[in-house]
C-alpha cells in the first residue's frame, strides 16, 4: 500500500466535479441557480452541441467585484454562509463553494462580471486550473456571463459516457423549464446550436403565471388542474392539483419544490401518493406543480451533494400536513362536466369488464319495495381484537369538506334518460350527454360509504336466513378464525365450523348475494398486510384495499336493469360521493360529450 499524501488541489476539484458535474445539464443547474442567487431576473442560456461544446449563461444580478474573481473560483468560497447558524438556516439554492472551481477543472473556462457600481467589467479565465494573469478589464453591462467549453475536454473518459447531442440538450431543457417555476418574476431564454427553443417572460399576475404553467407543463395540464393554498402551523402549501382523470403513464409531470429549491423527497413522494392512492391505479402517476414553504430552520438541505433531497426535522408533521392537504382538495372535488372528464370522439381502447350478474341488486328507491335489505348492527369488537383496527380521520390540519348540493335543476350530471347495453347510464345535463360506467359509479358510492361506517362504528350488517358453509383451506380457516373479532366491523359474523370450514351468519347488507368464498380469501390477503404494515398509513391502505373488494362485488353487475329513478339515484349518490370520478381502481366512471361535440359528430352548421 503506497504511502498517505494530500492530494493537490485540481485532482481534488476533479474528483468533486465527479458529484457535481454529472453531465451539461448539472452545469446549468448550478451556474443558473447561481444566476438567481445572485439576484438576477433575466436569464440567458446558449448550448451548443448539447453543452458539451459550449455553455454560456448570461444574467442581469449584482454582480462580482474584480477583487472577488480570482477568490470565485478557489474551493469552498461563497458568499452564501458565513457561520453555522446560517449552514443550519440556507435560503440560497447554492452555498457550498464548489461549483465553480469544479466546473473549471474539466473545462475550458472563462467569468466575465461587472457590479453596478463599476464603469466596466472584468473577466477571468482557465483551462482545467486558473490562470494566473490578474482579471483583465472587459466590455459587458451590469451582471454575470460564464462560458464553459469543450466539457471533460481533460478527462476524455467521463466524456465518453455522454449521450447524443440531442438527449443532453433535452436534460437542460428539463433542468430549466423546473428552475422556471421557481422564480415567476423570471425572464429566461434558451438557445441550442443557433436557435431559440424557448422563452419565458415574466409571469407577473394570475393570468400570466397560469401562462407560463401551460407551457411549461402543456395545455392539457392545466385544463385538468386545481389550484391548492392551504396554510397551517407554519406551513404553506400551494400550486396546481391535476385531477385524477389526468393520471399519466410516466412520473414526468411531477414537481415539487421547498422553499423554491426543486427536490426528490421520498417523504413527500410518499405522502402524495398516499393523497392518490384511492383515485388512481397503482400503474398511473399523478401530476402536479407544488410548493412548500416553511421556515428554513426546519428542513435540512445539506444532505445531498446536488442538492436534490431534503431532510425534514418533523418529518411525521411535513408528511401529514402534505397528505392532508392534497388528500382532503381531492375529495371536495364533485362532478363537474364543464371542467373535466370531457371525451373526444376517437373510440376507446378497450370495453370495461364486468363479473356476471348473479343476483338482482336493487340500487335507488323503486314503487312497492325498500331500496335496501332492513340491516342491524352486530355488537362491537373493539376490545381484544387480534388485528389493529385503524380509523380514516380527517387530517387534523385540514377543515372536513363542506357537503355539495345539487340542484334538482341544474345537477351537474343531468337526468338520466336510457341505459345502453346493461352497462352504460346515458344521462342529459345543460352542456350535452353524460355517459356513466353504472358499476365503476356505483363501486366507488358504496365504497366511501363503507369507509364512512368503518371510521364511525363499524360497518352494519344483516343476518342471513340460512348461515352459509364455506369450504377454505386449513391456514386460511385458521386466520380467518384468529380474525372473527376484527371481521366484525367489515360487517362479517363467522364461525369456525370445521378442520377447513367457516360459517357465515352475517354479511353487510349489500353483499348478502356475492360470491362469499372468494370475498373471505381476499379479507385474509389484506389482514396479512395490514399486520405486517411498518406505518399506519400502510396498515390503512391495506384495509382500504379490503373495503375497495368489497365495494366491487357490491356494486351494480352488468346487464343489471335500471329504471330512470334508479340511474337518476345513483347519478346524485355520485354528485355527493367524494372522489366520484374514479373507481376504487382508477378507472373513470363518467365522461361528458358537450353540444358542440354533438353537433360536429353530424356536421351540423356546416
Amino acid at each position: 500500500m503506497s504511502t498517505i499524501r494530500v492530494l493537490d488541489e485540481q485532482l481534488i476539484n476533479q474528483i468533486a466535479a465527479g458529484e457535481v458535474v454529472e453531465r451539461p445539464a448539472a452545469v446549468v443547474k448550478e451556474l443558473v441557480e447561481n444566476s438567481l442567487d445572485a439576484g438576477a431576473t433575466a436569464i440567458e442560456v446558449e448550448l451548443e452541441a448539447g453543452g458539451l461544446n459550449l455553455i454560456r449563461v448570461r444574467d442581469d444580478g449584482c454582480g462580482i467585484a474584480r477583487d472577488e474573481l480570482a477568490l470565485a473560483l478557489t474551493r469552498h468560497a461563497t458568499s452564501k454562509i458565513h457561520d453555522l447558524d446560517d449552514l443550519e438556516r440556507v435560503a440560497s439554492f447554492g452555498f457550498r463553494g464548489e461549483a465553480l472551481p469544479s466546473i473549471l477543472s474539466v473545462s475550458r473556462f472563462s467569468l466575465t462580471s461587472r457590479t453596478r457600481d463599476e464603469p466596466h467589467g472584468w473577466k477571468v479565465s482557465g483551462s482545467g486550473v486558473p490562470d494566473d494573469a490578474a482579471p483583465q478589464p472587459a466590455a459587458h453591462p451590469p451582471g454575470t456571463t460564464i462560458e464553459v467549453r469543450d466539457l471533460f475536454f481533460n478527462t476524455p473518459a467521463r466524456r465518453k459516457f455522454m449521450k447524443a447531442d440531442g438527449t443532453e440538450f433535452r436534460h437542460v431543457d428539463q433542468i430549466l423549464r423546473r428552475l422556471a417555476l421557481t422564480r415567476f418574476d423570471l425572464r429566461l431564454k434558451l438557445g441550442h446550436n443557433g436557435r431559440r427553443s424557448f422563452e419565458l417572460p415574466r409571469a407577473d399576475g394570475d393570468a400570466a403565471r397560469a401562462a407560463r404553467i401551460a407551457q411549461v407543463c402543456g395545455d392539457e395540464f392545466f385544463a385538468n388542474a386545481v389550484t391548492l393554498d392551504e396554510q397551517r402551523m407554519g406551513l404553506r402549501l400551494w400550486g396546481w392539483v391535476a385531477l385524477p382523470s389526468f393520471a399519466r403513464a410516466q412520473a414526468d409531470l411531477q414537481f415539487l419544490y421547498v422553499n423554491g429549491r426543486n427536490v426528490r423527497d421520498k417523504l413527500l413522494g410518499h405522502a402524495l401518493r398516499r393523497a392518490y392512492a384511492d383515485v388512481l391505479h397503482s400503474q398511473r402517476h399523478p401530476a402536479f406543480v407544488l410548493f412548500l414553504e416553511l421556515d428554513p430552520a426546519r428542513v435540512d438541505v445539506n444532505v445531498h451533494p446536488q442538492k436534490t433531497e431534503v431532510r425534514f426535522r418533523d418529518a411525521s408533521v411535513i408528511h401529514d400536513f402534505l397528505f392532508g392537504a392534497v388528500h382532503q382538495l381531492l375529495r371536495r372535488i364533485r362532478p363537474e362536466p364543464g371542467q373535466h372528464h370531457r371525451v373526444e370522439f376517437a373510440p376507446p381502447a378497450a370495453t370495461p369488464e364486468f363479473e356476471p350478474i348473479q343476483a338482482p341488486i336493487r340500487y335507488g328507491p323503486s314503487a312497492g319495495t325498500p331500496s335496501w335489505p332492513v340491516r342491524e348492527h352486530l355488537p362491537e369488537a373493539r376490545e381484544h381484537s387480534p388485528w389493529p383496527l385503524y380509523r380514516e380521520q380527517a387530517p387534523s390540519l385540514m377543515s372536513a369538506p363542506e357537503p355539495v348540493q345539487a340542484s334538482s335543476d341544474e345537477a351537474p350530471l343531468g337526468r338520466a334518460i336510457a341505459q345502453i347495453r346493461g352497462v352504460f347510464v346515458l344521462a342529459e345535463n345543460r352542456h350535452g350527454l353524460v355517459l356513466v360506467d353504472a358499476h365503476a359509479a356505483h363501486e366507488r358510492v358504496i365504497y366511501e360509504r363503507f369507509k364512512r361506517e368503518l371510521a364511525s362504528d363499524g360497518i352494519a350488517a344483516q343476518r342471513l336466513l340460512l348461515p352459509e358453509a364455506i369450504t377454505v383451506g386449513e391456514g386460511e380457516a385458521d386466520e380467518l378464525e384468529a380474525q372473527a373479532e376484527s371481521l366484525r366491523r367489515f360487517g362479517l359474523l363467522i364461525d369456525r365450523s370445521g378442520p377447513d370450514a367457516i360459517t357465515v351468519r352475517a354479511v353487510p347488507a349489500l353483499l348478502i348475494k356475492a360470491d362469499l368464498a372468494a370475498l373471505l380469501r381476499t379479507l385474509c390477503g389484506g389482514f396479512d398486510a395490514a399486520e405486517s404494515a411498518e406505518h399506519f398509513g400502510e396498515a390503512l391502505d391495506a384495509q382500504h384495499r379490503i373495503l375497495a373488494d368489497m365495494a366491487c362485488r357490491a356494486a351494480i353487475k352488468a346487464n343489471r336493469r335500471l329504471s330512470l329513478p334508479e340511474m337518476d339515484a345513483l347519478l346524485r349518490d355520485m354528485e355527493q360521493t367524494p372522489n366520484a370520478g374514479q373507481c376504487n381502481h382508477g378507472r373513470p366512471t363518467w365522461v361528458q360529450i358537450d353540444a358542440d361535440g354533438l353537433d360536429r359528430l353530424f356536421l351540423r352548421g356546416r
